[in-house]
């Protein structure tokens, strides 16, 4: 987030030098540094139990395939956010949560957790912000996602990750 202003009493704000840290902006009238602001999220790649195959969604009425993703709620970690958006959108309980990796997407000023996760039901429950959802192999499934969106990036990273691995 461009913090140019106050977010207490739109004072204009300025650099100014913290003790033992580097500088932040500060705003004179409430006599406080003040800190930039963002959204956190989760992005999740739903797998089987044997790790062949994984959930795509469509959503919103976009024909593109992404993962199942979320905010963070307020009080909730980012653990507890990943079963409840796979619990919500796919009526799944998700199992073995793997940390992948957290990018920011600047256009929403969110930060991403990326995770892994393997469910045992064969047959999604999906809510209403689930317009459809699809098993595809885990190979095939960059092949289906919008290129330079991001779901191909969390694939990419979760690519990464089987490499690593094995």
């Amino acid at each position: 987030m461009n913090l140019n202003y106050c977010p207490v009493c739109g004072t204009k704000l300025h650099p100014k030098a913290q003790p033992h840290e580097a500088p932040a902006l500060y705003c004179d009238r409430c006599a406080e540094y003040r800190f930039p602001i963002f959204s956190a999220a989760v992005a999740v790649t739903v797998l089987d139990e044997a790790g062949e195959n994984m959930i795509l969604i469509r959503q919103y009425a976009d024909p593109d395939p992404v993962l199942v993703a979320g905010y963070i709620d307020k009080g909730e970690t980012a653990e507890e956010a990943v079963i409840r958006e796979v619990g919500e959108e796919l009526g799944m309980s998700p199992q073995n949560l793997t940390f992948l990796r957290s990018r920011y997407y600047a256009p929403s000023e969110t930060l991403m957790f990326h995770y892994a996760v393997t469910v045992s039901e064969k047959t999604a429950a999906p809510n209403r912000e689930v317009d459809g959802w699809e098993w595809v192999p885990v190979e095939c499934a960059l092949g289906l996602v919008k290129p330079g969106g991001l779901a191909e990036t969390f694939l990419l990273d979760y690519e990464e990750y089987r490499e690593r691995k094995n």
